[in-house]
């Protein structure tokens, strides 16, 4: 397990990294690992899925009302820098979708990254499963699960 200081100092995170620095759940103590002394950027979209994700648990009662918008208020604190999403941006993450067959909005994370020239990190098992076995975007997304057993010098 690297030391925190050997990540990179940019990254990209998506709403399944976001919920857990909200919500106490597996992976949620690396998720919050992550902030300390780095760029996290993502983009605007991020708001979208973290709010539909506080829903979604409100409506399985995995969280109260109360509960989901103090969650909500936590994370518009969080240290993040939002990009919007605009005809350029989609542009390449349309592409991305394409070519990995995967849907779009999660591809906005892949192609931020790409254009940041960082990684994305996130806890999207399927997300990364899809990514991983694509010849030039392997290095370009990391599971949180492995966040610190993968060497993310090459992102």
């Amino acid at each position: 397990m690297p030391a925190l200081n050997d990540l990179p100092s940019v990254l990209v995170v998506d709403a399944s990294v976001g919920v857990k620095w909200v919500v106490d759940e597996i992976g949620s103590e690396m998720a919050t690992a992550l902030v300390a002394g780095r760029r996290l950027l993502v983009p605007d979209l991020f708001w979208v899925e973290t709010a539909n994700a506080l829903a979604a648990k409100v409506r399985r009662s995995e969280l109260s009302r109360a509960q989901a918008r103090d969650a909500w208020h936590d994370l518009t604190q969080a240290p993040v820098i939002s990009r919007p999403a605009t005809p350029d941006s989609l542009g390449p993450a349309l592409g991305l979708a394409q070519d990995i067959g995967h849907p779009v909005y999660d591809c906005l994370y892949l192609s931020l990254a790409l254009a940041e020239k960082c990684c994305v990190i996130t806890a999207d098992k399927r997300f990364a499963d899809v990514v991983k076995d694509h010849p030039y975007l392997a290095d370009s997304l990391v599971l949180l699960d492995e966040v610190f057993l993968k060497n993310l010098a090459a992102c």
